[in-house]
Order: structure tokens, then C-alpha cells, then sequence
């Protein structure tokens, strides 16, 4: 056998996880905080960052207690409200959540992150149900439990673990430090407090604000393909399905899209729902601004275009633009490339001759990441703005939901008549740690990985213990490289207690899928819950894929597609058979509801909340101001004129932005201000919701820091006087005094915006 040799990376990389562990190890019981405690901090519950004064549809106050419910009457429809809350979290100080590149933190904002909700009841009250699309990577179970929590305190048992639905976009450009599971944990270098109550509050207050503006109305459905935004990036795994299974589709992606329109019942707009299968990572592993990539960017155009005069995240129409069967799905339509000769390394591998598969990386259609995320989003949103208008089929029937959790880890799945096989412990390949080709890992392994390393699996073994027979067997053709099944310290490193839901809205069922499922296992899903539905009576059924709901457990692909152990398999943690092992429990939700018998449903074992979290490791320090400077003081001003196309970048004394998080006096980074003559003032024309803004942070040393606000001037801007307003918090520490937050604001001077 060859010797084993290790790229300077490599070594570096062991050398750092042998540090890291040793540190890690030393901390785990040194770090634990009671939840409550971390960052502790009382929750304002007003995360809504309006800058416009008088209040919209879409601002109503939290509700504090159980409001009084709409009168119902019987009509042709449902009653509908929508809502949509800020929830972006901690813009710095914060891993990114969805790549794990080691330091991918966040460094300011490029959009806010938003929680939009849509609440769909019978005209007679009987039954509701709550869509919630985050844009977030992924639906935590600790959120989704604090979520439900909170719901129940304000609505009794109005909303529930049934007929409420959490699903991320799964941008790859939000924060981390949300969840429970210590893998995900150590991803998110700590559990932050601060981001987890900002999240939890914007979620609920999309759904009180939801409630508050439910109306009579009705639900129209259509649906179309989208065309040139995706690739698969597994096309040889997709190949290992059945060549007769293949053959009824025209393409390896999913491209059609699912269009729900709100409206009252004088046909004014509300809001719409669309699903669609394509992975935000628009943006790169380099970026380090918080946004909600190609998705989010379709929802933002749709909203910008039906709420006009309102400032970006405010207004009464909500668009929610949902994950679904994403799981192989990339924007970045230009295919795999090697960064360093050019040629095609869309092979097995997804590695190149020279340089490995670090080299093996995908692009989108754009000069950059920017450029790719605006092209795939507004097609995205032309295509949902197509199906809006043009949707005429009404939705008509009753509201019905059923819900079990279940231990994912010891399901039996009755194959056929007489083959019976089981879910697995979860468990980690080797081709995880590869990464894909929108975000390679940089490490010297493979996607297709089928066989382990001895250095790594001995490294392991004397660092984490050893796999167990039962694990090894379970999960193969897995190589296993994380055994997360079996490790629980602090806490159980993954779940095993999961959430499966569907809600049907009359022909419409919502499947809350808790992962990512690849392309045929979302066609295979789809087909055998609609088969399930009309088996007992409920025919013509459209099930629609809700992917990322409710908790996270990575991927979920085909028995044929695990075979190959590509990212997506090496990621599908309870095994081989994790896909039919879901068919069988989503046909028995289908069963249920179609013959009336969820009541007789067992409600399964409750998954845990864990009292005590590892706290994250980069402290709160306090900020401070230059010699002879205080904080908002203009460091580098803008130019005295700019054009149209131009950019204006404006430098002021900053201070952490994760303070805004704790305390929203300010309620947005930065404005974009023209001067009015009509009515002798300021207004604002652009916020920190707007795709034309960035707000980056540079952290200094010992608490010194700066803000550059940049404003991408476009075609649209009316000639005239213009300023930015920056607005932020510093952290104040005096000797044996509690630390306190204080707001602050800098303006630049004024500067003139010509069209020639």
C-alpha cells in the first residue's frame, strides 16, 4: 500500500482539530449556560425594523393576549391573513449556517432576513392551519418547540404542533447559533442566545400579525415550470435510478413551481405561496453578508412590485417563496468547473487532475455572486408573477392536519410482503466532509467516497470512540466519519426524535418534509402520498413538498442514489432506507386524514429541550471610539456628486452590530435620505431591506471598529439631494457596573445624484 501524504492543508487542518479537540474537550463542561441565561437579556418582541412613520397592515403590535376571534360566517372560501416580521439575528459576531466553512462569519448585512406567515381557515372557524416561511437554512427544533410554546401562552390551542408548518429557504447566508444538537452547535461555534430569541420573536409576531389581519377571501392555484435557473449537482447518483423510472421524466431537476394566490373577496391581493426546488447558495462560500440569496430576492421583487410607496419589508401583501425538493438542486447553472485550468470536472468525483476536488466548483450566470443571485431570483419571481396573474382554479374544501414525531432511528419499513428493513443511528460519511460544488470543503476528500481513511477513522476512534458493529452494518455502503448517533456530550450530536406533518387545504396537501430530499425522492414521495390519499377516497390530490420543515436531519436520497455516496447520501444520516422509511409514515398522515382517524393517532415521544447549551466562545467586549472621535462620526465622507450606476461608500465610527440585535431602538442600520423641497425635509427612499445597500462592519482591535455603508445608485434614483443616516449601538462596560447598550447615529454630508 502507497504511503499516506498530506497536503500542507491537511496537516494544518489535522494539527487545528487536534488543538480544537483538546480545547473542546476541556470546555464542554465549563461552557454549559442555563438556557435564559446566555447573553441573557430581556426580549423586546419588537424586531419589526420599520423607518416610515404611522403604522402598515404588516405592523401590527404583538399580541399579548388571546385577541378576540373573527366573527365567522359561511362563505364561499377561507378565511386569510398574512404577516410578515423581521428576523434576521445577529449580523456579526456569528458563523454563516449552511456551508460549515471555517471562518464564513458574518460581517454586516446585505438584506434583512424576514418570517412570513399565512394563516388559512375554514369559513366557519372548525379548522386553521399556519404557513411559515423563514428565511433561514433550516427550521431548528428548538425553535419550532419555543415557536409552538409561545402560540400556545397567547392562543391556547388555536395553533399547535398539527397545523403549524416552519420551513426555512435554506439560504446559505443567515446566521447560526439557533439550534440544540451539538453538531450543529459546534457548526455554529456556540449557541447565541441573543439570535435565538430575535428569530423565535419574528417568527411569532409573522403569525400574530397573520391573525390579526385574517378576512374572508379566497385561494387560487396554478402552476408552471421555471426554466434555466437549476442543475443537478449529482447527476451521476441521479443516473442510478431505474432507467424506466428516469425515462418519465424530461429532466434531472424538478422544474415545475407551485403558485398559491390570496386574495379577498373583492379580488384584492394578499399575498401569494410558491414552492419551487432550487438551493439559495447564489451566494458563495466567500460571502460574508447576511441575505436571503435567489429566493429571497424573488420575494423582495414580488413585494417591492404589489406594495408600492412602501419601503422593502413593509406593506400589506406578503410573497412567500418556499423550499421543496431541493436536495440536488443548484442555481449555479454553469456547471462544475477547475478554478485553476478552466475545464469541466462534472464527473463522479467532482474532482479536478490538478488541485483535487478543491479545485471542482460550480458558478452561476453572473459576472459575480451578486450578479448570479439578482439573475436566478428574477427569473424565479417573472415566473411567480406569470402564474399570480394568470392563476384562475379556485381551491375548495376543508382545512385538515395531522402530526406524529417519531424516532427516526428504529423505524421498521415493510418493503413488500416479505422483506422488512430498518432506519439507522445517524451517522456522517466521508464524502460530508467534501463538501459539493457550491462550496467545497478545501479537504483532500471525494465526493463518492465508499471506502474510509485509516489516519482518519484512527484519529476518530481515539478522539470520539469508536463506531459500533450495529452502525457500521446499518449505514453501508456508508463510510462512517461521524458516528453522531452513538455521541452525546454534551447533548446528542443529532436528532431522533422528528416531526412528519401534512396539512391539506381542500385538493392541496402540504407535506412539512424535516430534511432535504433529491430530486426523484421528492417524485417518488409526491406519487406515493397522492396514491395513499386516493387509495381511501381522497382523489386528485396535489401534494406539495415543504422542504426544511419543522427540524433539521440533513439530506434524504433514493436507495439507488445512496449506493453511490455522494455528498447528498454520505449526508443522509438514518440510512439507506431513511427515503421509504418516510413514505411509509407520510402515507399513514395521508391515511389518517383521508379516513377521518388522526384523532386515533398516537402523538409519538416528544422530542427533547435541552436546559444547558455550550455558550459561544467569542465574548462581549466592550466598543469604543477612537482618541477625539465618538461613534457615527463620518471617517470617510461621500464624494460631493455622483451618476446614476455610480456607488457611494460613506465610512463612519462603528460599533458592533450584534448589539442592534439586542436592543432595537434603531430599527435599521442605515437610510438612504432625500431632501424634498415640497415639504422642506428628509425622506427616506431606501433602508437596510434594500438589494441596492450594504452595510458592512470591520472589526478592529480592542473594541475599535468602523461601518461602510454602501449605496449601489440605480437606474430608478430621481435626480436630487441625497445623505445616509447610519444607526447603531455601542456596548458600554464600567468598572463593576452591568453592561449597558446605548444607541447612536452618524449622517453623512449631503451629495447630489445626476442622471448624465
Amino acid at each position: 500500500m502507497a504511503k499516506r501524504t498530506f497536503s500542507t492543508l491537511e496537516a494544518f487542518l489535522i494539527f487545528l482539530l487536534v488543538i480544537m479537540t483538546v480545547i473542546t474537550v476541556a470546555l464542554l463542561t465549563l461552557l454549559f449556560v442555563t438556557s435564559g441565561t446566555i447573553e441573557n437579556h430581556k426580549d423586546s418582541g419588537n424586531h419589526w425594523f420599520s423607518t416610515t412613520l404611522g403604522s402598515t397592515t404588516t405592523q401590527s403590535p404583538p399580541i399579548t393576549q388571546t385577541p378576540n376571534f373573527p366573527s365567522f360566517r359561511n362563505f364561499s372560501g377561507y378565511y386569510i391573513g398574512v404577516g410578515r416580521a423581521d428576523c434576521t439575528g445577529q449580523v456579526s459576531d456569528i458563523n454563516l449556517m449552511g456551508y460549515g466553512k471555517n471562518g464564513q462569519n458574518a460581517r454586516g448585512l446585505l438584506t434583512r432576513l424576514f418570517s412570513r406567515a399565512f394563516i388559512l381557515a375554514d369559513p366557519d372557524g372548525s379548522n386553521r392551519m399556519a404557513f411559515v416561511s423563514v428565511e433561514l437554512c433550516m427550521i431548528s427544533q428548538r425553535l419550532r418547540l419555543e415557536v409552538l410554546k409561545r402560540l400556545e401562552s397567547k392562543y391556547g390551542s388555536l395553533y399547535r404542533r398539527d397545523n403549524v408548518i416552519l420551513s426555512a429557504i435554506h439560504t446559505h447566508s443567515g446566521p447560526a447559533g439557533f439550534f440544540q444538537y451539538t453538531l450543529y452547535i459546534l457548526a455554529s461555534e456556540g449557541f447565541s442566545n441573543r439570535t435565538f430569541q430575535y428569530i423565535v420573536s419574528g417568527i411569532v409576531k409573522s403569525i400574530d400579525i397573520a391573525h390579526t389581519n385574517l378576512k374572508p377571501g379566497k385561494i387560487l392555484i396554478n402552476k408552471g415550470n421555471v426554466a434555466n435557473v437549476q442543475i443537478n449537482r449529482s447527476p451521476s447518483s441521479y443516473l442510478l435510478n431505474p432507467q424506466s423510472e428516469r425515462a418519465r421524466y424530461s429532466s434531472n431537476t424538478d422544474k415545475e413551481m407551485l403558485v398559491l394566490k390570496l386574495v379577498d373577496l373583492n379580488g384584492e391581493d394578499l399575498g401569494l405561496i410558491s414552492w419551487f426546488a432550487i438551493h439559495p447558495v447564489s451566494m458563495n462560500n466567500s460571502n460574508h453578508f447576511v441575505n436571503s440569496d435567489n429566493m429571497g430576492y424573488a420575494a423582495y421583487l414580488f413585494e417591492q412590485e404589489k406594495n408600492k410607496g412602501y419601503l422593502p419589508g413593509q406593506g400589506p401583501f406578503v410573497a412567500g417563496f418556499a423550499s421543496s425538493n431541493l436536495g440536488d438542486v443548484s442555481p449555479n447553472i454553469l456547471g462544475p468547473h477547475c478554478v485553476n485550468t478552466g475545464e469541466s470536472c462534472d464527473n463522479d468525483k467532482s474532482t479536478c487532475p490538478s488541485g483535487g476536488p478543491s479545485m471542482c466548483m460550480a458558478s452561476g450566470p453572473g459576472q459575480d455572486m451578486f450578479e448570479s443571485t439578482h439573475i436566478i431570483g428574477r427569473i424565479i419571481y417573472q415566473k411567480a408573477k406569470e402564474l399570480y396573474a394568470s392563476a384562475s382554479q379556485e381551491v375548495t374544501g376543508p382545512v385538515l392536519a395531522a402530526h406524529q414525531w417519531v424516532n427516526m432511528t428504529d423505524v421498521s419499513v415493510q418493503l413488500n410482503a416479505t422483506h422488512t428493513v430498518k432506519t439507522c443511528k445517524p451517522a456522517l460519511g466521508y464524502s460530508f466532509a467534501a463538501g459539493t460544488i457550491d462550496g467545497v470543503s478545501g479537504l483532500n476528500i471525494t465526493q463518492g467516497t465508499t471506502e474510509g481513511d485509516s489516519f482518519w477513522d484512527t484519529l476518530r476512534d481515539q478522539l470520539l470512540g469508536k463506531p459500533s458493529e450495529e452502525i457500521v452494518e446499518c449505514q453501508k455502503p456508508k463510510p462512517i466519519l461521524l458516528h453522531t448517533g452513538e455521541l452525546t456530550i454534551p447533548h446528542p450530536w443529532h436528532p431522533d426524535i422528528v416531526d412528519v406533518q401534512i396539512v391539506t387545504v381542500g385538493s392541496l396537501a402540504i407535506a412539512a418534509i424535516p430534511g432535504e430530499l433529491t430530486t426523484m425522492s421528492g417524485r417518488r414521495f409526491r406519487e406515493a402520498i397522492k396514491k395513499e390519499f386516493a387509495l381511501y377516497g381522497m382523489k386528485d390530490m396535489t401534494v406539495v413538498i415543504a422542504g426544511l420543515s419543522n427540524v433539521y436531519t440533513h439530506y434524504i436520497t433514493t436507495y439507488e442514489e445512496y449506493q453511490a455516496q455522494r455528498y447528498e447520501a454520505a449526508s443522509t444520516i438514518y440510512g439507506p432506507h431513511t427515503l421509504s422509511a418516510y413514505i411509509q409514515l407520510y402515507r399513514d398522515l395521508a391515511k389518517a386524514i383521508a379516513t377521518d382517524t388522526v384523532a386515533n393517532m398516537s402523538s409519538g415521544p416528544e422530542p427533547p429541550f435541552f436546559k444547558n447549551l455550550i455558550a459561544s466562545l467569542i465574548p462581549n467586549i466592550a466598543d469604543r471610539a477612537p482618541i477625539g472621535k465618538h461613534f457615527g462620526d463620518v471617517l470617510q465622507p461621500a464624494k460631493p456628486e455622483y451618476r446614476v450606476g455610480e456607488v457611494v461608500e460613506v465610512i463612519f465610527v462603528g460599533a458592533n452590530p450584534k448589539n442592534s440585535a439586542e436592543n432595537q431602538t434603531h430599527q435599521t442600520f442605515l437610510t438612504v435620505e432625500k431632501y424634498e423641497d415640497s415639504v422642506a425635509d428628509w425622506q427616506i427612499m431606501y433602508n437596510d431591506a434594500s438589494w441596492e445597500t450594504r452595510f458592512y462592519w470591520h472589526k478592529g482591535i480592542l473594541g475599535l471598529s468602523n461601518a461602510t455603508i454602501y449605496w449601489h445608485i440605480p437606474d430608478t434614483a430621481y435626480p436630487g439631494i441625497y445623505r445616509i443616516r447610519y444607526f447603531g449601538h455601542n456596548r458600554k462596560q464600567e468598572l463593576l457596573k452591568p453592561a449597558v447598550i446605548l444607541a447612536f447615529e452618524g449622517i453623512s454630508s449631503p451629495f447630489e445624484v445626476v442622471t448624465t
